[in-house]
């Protein structure tokens, strides 16, 4: 999910993030409005044209810090080319986009948190084909299965403008050094640290998965972890296209190792009481007793580096780190991820010239220098990454080997994945029986 939501996000995110993944916080509309040229060097924005007077709306799920990284990002871009580019963010993005653009008043550009709700609007005739600019900067940029989650029926409309890995572990280092634990390399590991901990009378994991309209995409996201973890990535590729059946027994085995920790109260809530108490626990807030000790581990993605509270570090000897969520092979390395990514409904020059930006190695290094983020952008070097876990991120999603899927609610149809799914995951979480909860999300999935 997001980041931002998830995105968020969440992380993202989020931030994205996630997320499903954006990260939800207050905030309004938001205008960097016109800008003085003085001292800003514009011959690495020549390439985008001078469109003096015009202006390019954007509109998304990212708010606050999250929004205002990205308007710093993009400053000296509209001060070069004239563009005033106006932001609105909204923690409500996937139910308001339809309104707005049911009502007339679509933006020009928005950062979609789901492939499955940009490809609505692409079906729709809504989205407009991406530019040849572009197309070339999503071939040099990104894989072709990044590519292809903004590509429907052959026409690529968008491209990826954040990305995050989802399956990390948070952990204070010290609670494990103190405690003579290793960070496991296997499932079997990882439920050997787990009995432990909660031996020692703390709760060993934390979760909250409570985010306004969204509220439930962090236990889908643990679902969609362990799914691919224990079946392969052919087995979730069926899933999330509905090959195979949402309640199918693989599913459902899933579904039940997950819930042999997070319906667990002998595991969880760390920090915050009985396992059912996460669903009214903000995701923001799920991984704080980690820093108290009042719990060890919060499974959430890499884009909540930018929601630990104010001064918290991160490494490997700082006050936290994430290691990858194990499976069985030590030598595989499954990552679920998300992404936010960007499309547009208007083709107008100044539009297009924004989106080329956004969609250019040059954007994205240059918003890893602010904060927290990740790309999955080809271009993007490591070294400028924020903090540790951005780096490994980055490092993880560069790496030929990993086995890279994205956010299966994210890409199920949205009336599914950012629905049913979510909700199913509520009740799960409130004692629904795994098999009550899945062949109701299955009875939901819409007809082909």
């Amino acid at each position: 999910m997001r980041f931002g939501a998830r995105l968020t996000l969440a992380v993202i995110a989020l931030a994205a993030l996630a997320t499903a993944c954006g990260v939800p916080q207050e905030s309004g509309p938001q205008d960097s409005g016109p800008q003085s040229h003085t001292a800003v060097d514009c011959e690495p924005y020549a390439r985008y044209g001078e469109h003096p007077g015009t202006k390019v709306t954007v509109y998304a799920e990212n708010r606050d810090r999250e929004a205002d990284l990205f308007e710093e990002t993009w400053a000296d871009f509209a001060d070069c080319t004239g563009i005033d580019v106006q932001y609105e963010g909204d923690g409500e993005f996937e139910a308001q986009i339809q309104l707005r653009v049911d009502g007339g008043s679509a933006p020009d550009v928005a950062f979609f948190p789901q492939p499955g709700l940009l490809e609505r609007f692409a079906r729709a005739g809504n989205l407009k084909p991406a530019s040849a600019g572009v197309v070339a900067l999503a071939k040099q940029g990104w894989s072709a299965d990044w590519n292809s989650y903004a590509t429907v029926n052959g026409t690529l409309y968008g491209t990826p403008l954040v990305a995050n890995v989802k399956s990390f572990v948070w952990y204070s280092p010290k609670f494990f050094r103190d405690r003579g634990l290793s960070v496991p390399r296997t499932w079997a590991e990882l439920m050997a640290v787990t009995e432990k901990v909660a031996a020692s009378g703390v709760k060993p994991w934390c979760a909250g998965i409570e985010s306004a309209e969204a509220t439930g995409w962090p236990v889908t996201d643990w679902i969609e972890d362990v799914l691919l973890r224990q079946q392969g990535t052919d087995v979730y590729d069926q899933w999330v296209a509905h090959e195979i059946p949402f309640n199918d027994p693989r599913v459902i085995s899933a579904m039940d190792t997950v819930g042999s920790v997070l319906k667990n109260d002998r595991y969880a809530n760390g920090g915050f009481g009985p396992a059912r108490s996460m669903a009214s626990i903000s995701f923001q807030e799920a991984g704080t007793p980690v820093l108290s000790g009042d719990c060890a581990m919060h499974r959430q993605a890499s884009f909540y580096a930018d929601i630990w509270p104010k001064g918290t570090e991160i490494g490997p000897d700082e006050d936290v780190y994430a290691f990858l969520l194990p499976g069985t092979d030590p030598d595989h390395r499954p990552v679920l991820g998300g992404g936010v990514f960007t499309a547009v409904f208007a083709d107008r020059p100044e539009v297009r010239a924004f989106q080329e930006y956004l969609a250019s190695a040059d954007f994205a290094n240059a918003r890893m220098k602010k904060g927290p983020f990740v790309s999955a952008n080809k271009g993007v070097d490591p070294a400028n990454a924020a903090t540790p876990v951005d780096r490994l991120s980055i490092q993880l999603l560069q790496d030929p080997g990993t086995q890279f899927r994205f956010d299966g609610s994210d890409l199920m149809p949205a009336s599914v994945g950012a629905g049913t799914f979510w909700k199913g995951a509520v009740d799960w979480i409130g004692g629904a029986s795994t098999r009550q909860v899945a062949d109701s999300i299955e009875r939901s999935w819409p007809s082909p």
